[in-house]
């Protein structure tokens, strides 16, 4: 795993004693009995964890601690080692994140799902670490690199398919994801070839295998579990988490509408931190929120006269206006899959989850009709 999204004081002598023991060459200071004062270990390349896991780079940082690349001493392969912060709150975390990945690498033994593979986990220095399969760049880091260069229709189709039916198998087992975004889509391998794009005038990174799993189960909440109000990353955040009006699964759907127009226009589609700036582009690009929501919400400073209370002179409106317009205005060709992916997502981000295309509908969509008849072809 690569570029995973977002860091230890050990007072006990022994686990000391234990960490520096497990540091095969050297001596000197222990590698790992001191935390840097946020949670995080400290630790360096080629420490030994678990007298097994030797820490070859690091691959990504995030809230939760870091993700290190390490070589597996007894089965002779890399893998990715995500290193929980060492803090109640986190700890708390991830140990859900591993009942969850029991859960579904239990429910998957096949491999068929684009589910990321736990390998292993155990504590060290009081650090939770989950060891998992050695996955290459996120989406978004290769949109990076490529200078915000879009995927192509083809190669969304492809990826999508993945991910919905991920997502979709998380659902019929009772789960959502709840923080679906490029960062937590990572693809399998990330080897590439440089290419000269006479359009664009640069060099591009021209994928050799476009096969993606998702990643980062932390959050992720089982349907009898309780449903804190506030989940999601800001820009893939459905409309009913912003108007408090309670979630369920059919949030993962929106999030990943928004996650599929950003593989399309190789840019973010609701870029805000505002929550009501947030409502006031979706209205600009799905249309007003329907009035019996705007009802049923708590928040009911966003709301005046049955309609979104929003200042249509105000500067964050003309920053609206520039940014956002219709989604079928955002159709880049005039081809018949650019309509059918601009049909589905249109499907998705719906307002009403009563109306709301669920992933098991959005794999039957025409969009994927060249999928299922490869597939059809190939039994």
């Amino acid at each position: 795993m690569e570029n995973l999204p977002d860091e230890n004081h050990v007072d006990n002598p022994a686990v000391a004693a234990a960490a520096a023991a497990a540091h095969d060459g050297g001596g000197g200071k222990e590698d790992s009995d001191v935390d840097d004062g946020k949670g995080h270990l400290m630790y360096r390349i080629g420490m030994v964890m678990k007298d097994r896991y030797m820490i070859v780079s690091t691959l990504g940082s995030g809230a939760f601690g870091k993700v290190v690349k390490c070589f597996d001493r007894h089965a002779g392969e890399h893998v990715a080692v995500k290193i929980g912060r060492n803090l109640d709150s986190f700890t708390e975390v991830a140990k859900s994140e591993i009942t969850v990945l029991e859960e579904i690498n239990g429910l998957d033994d096949n491999n068929k799902f684009a589910c990321v593979r736990m390998l292993d986990w155990f504590e060290h220095c009081g650090h939770i670490c989950i060891v998992f399969e050695l996955l290459g760049l996120s989406t978004s880091e290769v949109l990076l690199r490529n200078n915000s260069l879009p995927f192509n229709v083809e190669q969304i189709r492809h990826m999508a398919f993945q991910i919905f039916r991920a997502v979709c198998f998380m659902h019929r087992n009772k789960l959502t994801h709840t923080d679906l975004k490029p960062e937590n889509i990572l693809f399998v391998c990330s080897d590439c070839d440089l290419v000269y794009n006479s359009q664009t005038m640069c060099t591009e990174r021209k994928l050799k295998n476009i096969d993606v799993k998702v990643v980062d189960f932390g959050t992720a909440t089982f349907d009898h579990e309780r449903h804190e109000s506030l989940v999601s990353t800001r820009h893939y955040r459905a409309p009913e988490i912003i108007l408090d009006l309670g979630w369920n699964q059919s949030c993962d759907v929106w999030s990943l509408g928004c996650v599929l127009m950003e593989f399309y226009l190789g840019r973010t589609l609701f870029m805000t931190h505002n929550s009501r700036e947030h409502l006031a582009m979706m209205e600009k690009v799905l249309g007003p929120i329907p009035a019996h929501l705007l009802e049923q919400t708590k928040k009911k400073q966003y709301v005046q006269n049955q309609r979104l209370n929003w200042d249509e002179k105000s500067s964050s409106d003309d920053y609206i206006r520039k940014h956002c317009k219709p989604l079928k205005q955002y159709m880049q060709r005039k081809s018949e899959d650019d309509r059918q992916l601009l049909d589905l997502l249109s499907c998705m981000l719906e307002y009403d989850v009563c109306r709301r295309i669920t992933l098991e509908e959005a794999l039957w969509h025409p969009f994927f009709s060249p999928l299922r008849s490869q597939k059809q072809q190939r039994s």
